[in-house]
């Protein structure tokens, strides 16, 4: 197993992902080869069920494009399910201390340094050595958007295994006490957001988010580089929007 979007990290390099909520294989297989380094197929909000998934991943072979899924939850039995289909890694959701960093690292690594249990199928299936790489390659990205996840973020950091962290700035805002979308102008919100690219530095790995075309830029800038960019949703609504307008002459 290789993963070059961990490759890529690894290297100090900027990683452009996407979400993708939308369940259906046309999508990711469009996506994969529309230049990002990696989509993240989410479990936790969307209706997609494993079978749908893994169309999805399957859609993405041949390509670049390294495949992540958020599963629903932090639990072992659904971590292993998407591990086995073929995701290169997780964003895990709401995780808030060191001890639920440390059960995320385990779900997703083999005896003797996790619980995942044996049979991976489509992940092995072409690959002889997945056994031997998958503990190393195998991204754990950990999702920070409570006040609580912000207080034991360097002990979660810290965690042998944790690869990255990502935020989740409407929940965090939410969980804050602001508004839902974020004010970004609102420089309590905009320090806990830059106190977690300042702690995932001292560790010396990666911090990412969820941006919008307004803002990538500026996460880009104070150094986040495991982004999303918007999602495949609000792109077929905006080229629905714009083929409308310029179909009408506006």
């Amino acid at each position: 197993m290789r993963n070059l979007l961990k490759e890529k990290l690894r290297k100090g390099g900027n990683a452009v992902g996407t979400f993708i909520e939308l369940g259906h294989p046309d999508v990711a297989e469009i996506l994969s080869h529309s230049g990002f380094d990696w989509l993240l197929i989410d479990g936790e909000h969307s209706p997609m069920g494993f079978e749908t998934m893994e169309r999805m991943l399957q859609a993405m072979a041949g390509t670049d494009c390294t495949p992540i899924i958020r599963p629903q939850w932090n639990d072992p039995v659904i971590i292993k399910r998407v591990l086995d289909l073929g995701a290169h890694g997780i964003v895990v959701p709401w995780v808030n201390t060191e001890e639920e960093a440390e059960a995320a690292v385990s779900a997703a690594r083999y005896p003797p340094e996790g619980i995942r249990g044996w049979g991976p199928r489509r992940a092995s299936r072409w690959d002889p050595d997945y056994r031997d790489t998958a503990n190393e390659e195998i991204l754990v990205a950990v999702q920070v958007e409570t006040q609580m996840s912000l207080d034991n973020l360097d002990a979660i950091m810290g965690v042998d295994g944790v690869d990255a962290c990502y935020v989740g700035p409407w929940d965090l805002s939410n969980n804050l006490g602001f508004s839902v979308p974020p004010d970004y102008d609102n420089k309590a919100f905009t320090d806990a957001i830059e106190y977690v690219l300042g702690v995932a530095a001292d560790h010396g790995k990666p911090a990412g988010m969820w941006c919008n075309l307004d803002n990538v830029g500026w996460a880009v800038g104070k150094g986040f580089r495991f982004n999303t960019v918007i999602d495949a949703d609000t792109m077929l609504a905006y080229g629905a929007a714009e083929a409308v307008k310029r179909g009408r002459g506006d």
